[in-house]
């Protein structure tokens, strides 16, 4: 088992790759912040506040990780400026776990949930289709069978676009036309499922604006339906949020959290922003675990999140 559990060193040296934007930002405002100092006093608490507030970890959450360094700063009463970084780390992971789910590199399922239901939301443009993809293709790698829903009716791009991930990963997609009614395409997907005893299937949903007062309504008419076919579905309501958009994730995850039940997160777009901060926060102040990470377009470019990897690559020397 190596330093990151079973995060193995190409996983971790593509994650480096894809947060590198980020960590230049972060490590230069960090540098600036300790230059010239020999010890954490008010000055550098304050500074550092504005290093995780501009890179996007949120007021709420910076508040708590500097309420938490100050309080080890008056418990060892001397701590030297160069050891803030291991400090800064150290806070940062045990904030993450606290809202952590069990972490899992080979995307393993829960015994006696078959199959396992995913429904996945989130506003249009954040990835989710893609998203959807390509955990079509992990779960397939890992020997599961996979079958998607196309439950966003609202747009006829939506429907060609999850097919032709459908046929690009190779597993069967249940459909309808246009306009149809998102639940049940839902009710079709997992009674096909269910008779055909496949392991995991991924509900797409409307990515409508997520200020759209009907939001709450329709989700929660796909879920019943869901239940009347697999009575504890979904297991997994998997919320998209693209990682470039900073502050505006957000308020995504405010709106999707008061709307239906969100149990997990998935950040896309990480390898293509200085904003990675935003993981650090919404699983903060949402309390959902973050589940997978986007790093890079291609197909295996979604990782399961490992928070000690990505603290590493983030804050790292």
């Amino acid at each position: 088992m190596g330093l990151f559990g079973s995060f193995t060193r190409a996983k971790k040296e593509k994650l480096d790759e894809g947060l590198a934007k980020t960590k230049e930002s972060v490590i230069q405002k960090l540098t600036r912040v300790v230059v010239g100092k020999s010890k954490v006093d008010d000055d550098v608490l304050d500074e550092l506040e504005e290093v995780l507030i501009s890179s996007d970890v949120g007021v709420d959450t910076t508040i708590k990780i500097i309420e938490r360094i100050e309080k080890r700063v008056a418990r060892d009463k001397f701590i030297n400026a160069q050891e803030l970084d291991k400090i800064l780390k150290e806070e940062i992971r045990a904030l993450l776990a606290e809202n952590a789910a069990s972490e899992n590199s080979d995307f393993d399922l829960p015994e006696g949930k078959t199959p396992y239901v995913i429904m996945v939301v989130g506003v249009n443009g954040v990835g989710k289709t893609t998203t959807i993809g390509k955990l079509a293709h992990k779960f397939k790698s890992a020997g599961k069978s996979v079958m998607l829903g196309a439950g966003d009716t609202f747009r006829a791009a939506a429907i060609d676009q999850l097919e032709i991930w459908a046929q690009r990963v190779n597993v069967p997609i249940v459909k309808q036309k246009m306009g149809s009614d998102p639940a049940s395409v839902a009710f079709d997907t997992l009674s096909s499922a269910k008779a055909e005893g496949v392991d995991v299937v991924i509900i797409d949903t409307a990515g409508r604006l997520h200020n759209k007062v009907n939001l709450m309504n329709e989700l929660s008419k796909v879920k019943r339906v869901m239940q009347k076919v697999v009575p504890d579905a979904p297991h997994e309501v998997l919320l998209v949020l693209d990682g470039s958009t900073g502050q505006n994730a957000f308020e995504q995850a405010r709106q999707f959290t008061l709307a239906t039940d969100v149990n997990a997160l998935a950040i896309t777009k990480l390898d293509g922003t200085a904003k990675g901060g935003v993981v650090i926060g919404v699983s903060d102040q949402f309390k959902v675990p973050v589940k997978y990470i986007g790093i890079g377009e291609g197909i295996d470019d979604l990782q399961p999140f490992n928070r000690d990897a990505f603290v590493d690559s983030l804050f790292g020397n």
